[in-house]
């Protein structure tokens, strides 16, 4: 069949890599995509906000799936008006999107139906917020309510912190993100990401992973969007996986369809791991960036057939399998990230990289200028190893980014350094 991919990011390449490598794959479009998509797919200009023109774009070229990778398209409601031309899509509806695009509604959910999450508050003036920060102390966690690139969340160990982080939401720094802020009780734990792909009414986990979201090595700087990670995350045993499930996941998804809006796509459950158990910091409705693409490495069955039993409710026909290896990511970025950066630098060294044995790079803000891969984003690139242990991938994947030239590009050296001292038992 031939299928649509949406989105131009590392996840989407990891993605367009996974779905190109599918018997069921004819030809495999992407919007807007990027240099290192071109490689897997055809690139088409389209834009997402103008649903009627992806429409006509696919019944002109008879698309059997869309797969839409970023949350944005997904909350604005595109798998919607999608389905509701007959196009199979790949992704929760508008209102079941409402798990990424509300925090608020999230923590109203996990309250109503006893899922395992934080105390909070939901404040739509900064005099209520900032009472509530007085009441309950530091250290404490503040959210822009809505999409905020990631960027919306502060960890406050402070009451400064805090203080501050409520006042810049709704002094206007995320726009409509920040209408209302969310406050949330501090968990102490080990945090993960952990998957699972949905079809209305059934679940089926879909791997672990660990991200580091802080820009500097030691889990120090400012957050970001992800700057590595590896699956599966060990804390993430079989006994964990399964409290998960029957805790969180498959509780959520009950709760969805009881509210009216089953969800169908991926749900992606940020957690963190307490002395209580698994308790949700927030959810995700799509893949993770930089998670997908350590997960697309270690996926044994076809993603098509897994995506396309989630669009026709028959989940519980296939099989969700995984290699015994392990997967690692480091990303590459521009210097500034994670603020301004300088767009055109050249990049060299990939195809070395890429042909060394276990390594796949996908690329995130890249483009072609001529014959030329130039940085065209904050986080450019995702030198990604497959190999028996984190250790091995570690080193494996540092082995190709020091193939790579280009001097204004950066990374953390230290991906994976948790688990790596688990493995060395000293962690």
């Amino acid at each position: 069949m031939n299928i649509l991919l949406i989105g131009s990011g590392g996840r989407e390449h990891a993605l367009a890599w996974a779905i190109a490598n599918s018997p069921l794959t004819d030809t495999l479009f992407c919007s807007p995509g990027n240099a290192g998509i071109a490689h897997e797919a055809e690139i088409v200009t389209l834009d997402v906000d103008d649903t009627a023109a992806v429409i006509s774009f696919c019944e002109a070229n008879t698309i059997g799936l869309v797969v839409v990778g970023p949350e944005a398209p997904l909350v604005a409601g595109l798998a919607d008006r999608l389905r509701d031309a007959g196009i199979t899509a790949f992704g929760p509806g508008e209102a079941a999107a409402r798990l990424e695009g509300s925090k608020g509604f999230t923590k109203d959910i996990c309250a109503k139906y006893n899922i395992p999450t934080g105390a909070y508050g939901r404040f739509g003036n900064e005099a209520d917020a900032l009472a509530y920060l007085a009441d309950h102390g530091t250290p404490i966690v503040v959210k822009a309510d809505g999409l905020a690139a990631g960027k919306g969340v502060t960890v406050a160990m402070t009451m400064e912190q805090a203080e501050t982080a409520v006042r810049e939401i709704f002094a206007g720094r995320f726009g409509a993100a920040g209408a209302e802020v969310v406050i949330e009780e501090y968990l102490a734990g080990e945090e993960v990401s952990f998957f699972a792909i949905c079809d209305g009414k059934t679940a089926a986990a879909f791997g672990s992973a660990q991200d580091h979201k802080c820009v500097g090595e030691g889990d120090t700087g400012p957050n970001t969007g992800g700057m590595g990670a590896y699956s599966p995350a060990p804390v993430m045993d079989e006994d964990m996986s399964r409290r998960t499930m029957d805790e969180i996941i498959n509780p959520t998804l009950a709760a969805m369809a009881a509210e009216g809006c089953a969800f169908q796509g991926v749900l992606f459950a940020g957690l963190m791991i307490t002395d209580q158990g698994p308790q949700l910091i927030e959810y995700n409705v799509r893949f993770g960036d930089p998670e997908c693409q350590v997960l697309m490495m270690r996926l044994k069955d076809d993603i098509v057939t897994i995506m396309l039993a989630a669009c026709s409710g028959t989940l519980d026909k296939v099989s969700v399998r995984w290699h015994d290896t392990t997967a690692l990511t480091v990303v590459m970025a521009a210097e500034g990230y994670p603020g301004d950066v300088q767009k055109g630098s050249v990049i060299t060294g990939l195809d070395g990289a890429s042909n060394m044995d276990g390594v796949q790079i996908f690329h995130a803000g890249t483009k072609r200028d001529g014959d030329d891969i130039v940085a065209n984003g904050g986080r450019v690139l995702n030198v990604t190893a497959q190999a028996d242990s984190v250790s091995a991938a570690q080193k494996l994947a540092y082995a190709a980014v020091d193939t790579i030239d280009w001097p204004q590009g950066f990374c953390r050296r230290d991906i994976g350094w948790r688990a790596v001292k688990r493995e060395q038992g000293t962690g």
